[in-house]
């Protein structure tokens, strides 16, 4: 049953003003007396109209079905060659609203069709094939290991949505292609190409076209032409910061494309109001504007800082903006992780010699002027103690990880810096380690990933922020031999091993060194996790401790400095 709110608005003697479609901006105007005009405002998150008597508001089925309610009370004329586009967009918020009602009360399910789509969808898997065919416009956000890539291809499979683009980091770009030749069939095989260099050509035709983030400002202006039928995102919180050439492209990207599906088992980093970039490209202004969206849901103008991310996370969810299933709702079979943090020793002579640099940059920082300065060098008396704490402990976190080769365990070794990594190289040497750090290219970082799951070595060292799309189930133990500042971070590490076809309890150790800065990131870690865990459905939210853990990176910078700077480096 359509909802009343969407019933036909009837007609009466009298009109508050008009409504017209501006199709330049894609947005509708009402220009009429200020007591709608003003109450328009106060309603439609992201309404603008400067002045008395005009009120805009961007036109999606979202906000069509509350302008109808509107309208129920203040008929508004409709301009003239308009009625057939309101009656369409009116018809489209209906349908929307019903397909939302029924995604609500049972959720749906859809198998692709056998003919183009080769495998077996898990029941879950198939729920979410159902989520993305009925929002064609959303974010599947399932934890890590549940195969949200599959899901998508069953998406470009079921609306035969092609050609389609799928943009992804570097360093999955050529998961893609082989995800897409193992999964799709068409007619005459599957075309894949992947856009190379910034400069743009005329690419060959294609079924699926692969795109990596760091040449989307190249192909702004080409990419939005080429006629595609649906764009995937993949690890989409690479858009989580608006305001750079990337997001601007990527932007302009979704905004010709009629079907856009976003995939992130971490969309939210450090914090909760990054979504909203994030969900903007998939539904522009669904959230409102920046502005009304931290007055609203953040504390105050510009914070982005949810203040009830949980609330936000539900408010997603029955949208049907967003879909997260965890592994312990939908996978009994995969054992839960249990993480232990353990304390090693370290050489505090080498640490302090390391450390010398940091008398220098604090007499500087002493004398310097202005925010910016400041913020500089702090910043670089951060890396260096960073670099400095992974060092002076690297040989200790060997020995550790030794003892568990010796006693047959398969570990995935994580760390930060480059120097640390060589340690590791040369004390490890004997377990003959693979890297996945940035030194190394895709068909080395392939390699590496055989190499590890093929039984040819038990050791994989990789970098902290190049872990996103790595299959390396094999795994039996974690470690994190450095730490990073960001939960989300260390929870894409950990899954790496923790997914499908894992069958043995996986173990994450962190180690962690009695000075330096493990100490103030391991407390940051633990504040930090609430902001990630409430806004995404993982556990029940703690507004204090939200805002605790949303703290922002600046201010933790500062602590280290204050510390250090109680400290005689000179000697």
């Amino acid at each position: 049953m359509i909802p009343a709110y969407l019933r036909d608005p009837y007609e009466s003697g009298y009109t508050y003003g008009e409504l017209s479609y501006n199709r330049r901006s894609k947005c509708w105007t009402i220009k009429g007396e200020p007591c709608v005009t003003e109450l328009a405002k106060r309603l439609f998150p992201g309404c603008e109209g400067r002045g008395r008597g005009v009120a805009r508001f961007t036109a999606h089925r979202r906000i069509i079905g509350e302008l109808n309610w509107l309208m129920l009370r203040y008929p508004l004329r409709i301009r003239e060659g308009d009625r057939p586009r309101w009656e369409q967009a009116l018809e489209e918020a209906r349908a929307y609203a019903l397909s939302r009602e029924q995604r609500l009360t049972q959720p749906l399910s859809a198998s692709p069709p056998p003919d183009s789509f080769a495998g077996e969808l898990m029941p879950f898997q198939r729920e979410g094939l159902g989520f993305l065919l009925s929002s064609r416009r959303a974010l599947l956000a399932d934890e890590m290991g549940l195969g949200k890539t599959v899901q998508a291809l069953a998406f470009l499979a079921s609306l035969a949505a092609f050609p389609a683009l799928v943009v992804a980091p570097p360093h999955l770009v050529r998961n893609w292609q082989s995800e897409a030749q193992r999964f799709l069939r068409l007619s005459g095989g599957v075309r894949v190409h992947v856009f190379k260099g910034l400069t743009p050509y005329a690419p060959p035709p294609a079924d699926l076209y692969v795109i990596h983030y760091l040449l989307l400002r190249g192909w702004k202006r080409q990419l939005p032409q080429m006629g595609f039928q649906a764009v995937i995102f993949d690890e989409m919180q690479e858009l989580r910061h608006g305001g750079t050439e990337k997001y601007s492209a990527a932007s302009l990207l979704a905004d010709s494309v009629e079907n856009v599906i976003g995939l992130s088992g971490t969309p939210i980093y450090n914090a909760g109001g990054e979504i909203w970039n994030v969900i903007n490209i998939l539904d522009y202004h669904c959230l409102g504007d920046w502005e009304s969206f931290t007055r609203e849901w953040c504390y105050g103008y510009a914070s982005n800082i949810v203040a009830k991310p949980e609330l936000l996370g539900e408010h997603l969810r029955r949208e049907g903006l967003m879909l997260r299933r965890l592994k312990g709702q939908v996978l009994s079979q995969l054992p839960p992780k249990r993480r232990l943090v353990q304390q090693i020793d370290w050489n505090d002579q080498v640490y302090r010699a390391l450390m010398r640099p940091v008398a220098a940059q604090l007499e500087k920082l002493a004398a310097a002027q202005g925010e910016s300065a400041r913020a500089i060098i702090e910043d670089s008396i951060c890396q260096t103690q960073r670099q400095a704490t992974g060092v002076a402990k690297a040989p200790y976190v060997c020995a550790f990880v030794r003892a568990l080769l010796d006693g047959g365990e398969q570990v995935l070794l994580f760390a930060h810096h480059h120097q640390v990594m060589d340690i590791y190289k040369q004390e490890l040497k004997p377990f003959k380690p693979r890297f996945i750090t940035g030194r190394e290219n895709d068909r080395q970082k392939a390699e590496a990933v055989s190499a590890f799951m093929e039984g040819k070595t038990s050791l994989c060292c990789i970098s902290l922020r190049s872990a996103s799309g790595l299959n390396l189930q094999r795994a039996t133990c974690v470690v994190f031999g450095e730490l990073d500042w960001s939960p989300a971070v260390h929870a894409q590490a950990e899954d790496r091993a923790h997914r499908i076809g894992q069958q043995d309890s996986l173990l994450c150790y962190y180690l962690v060194s009695p000075r330096g800065s493990d100490q103030a990131m391991q407390e940051a870690l633990g504040l930090k996790v609430s902001q990630f865990v409430s806004l995404m459905g993982d556990g029940p939210g703690d507004q204090d401790q939200a805002l605790r853990g949303a703290m922002d990176a600046r201010a933790r910078v500062r602590d280290l400095v204050r510390q250090l700077q109680s400290e005689d480096w000179t000697g």
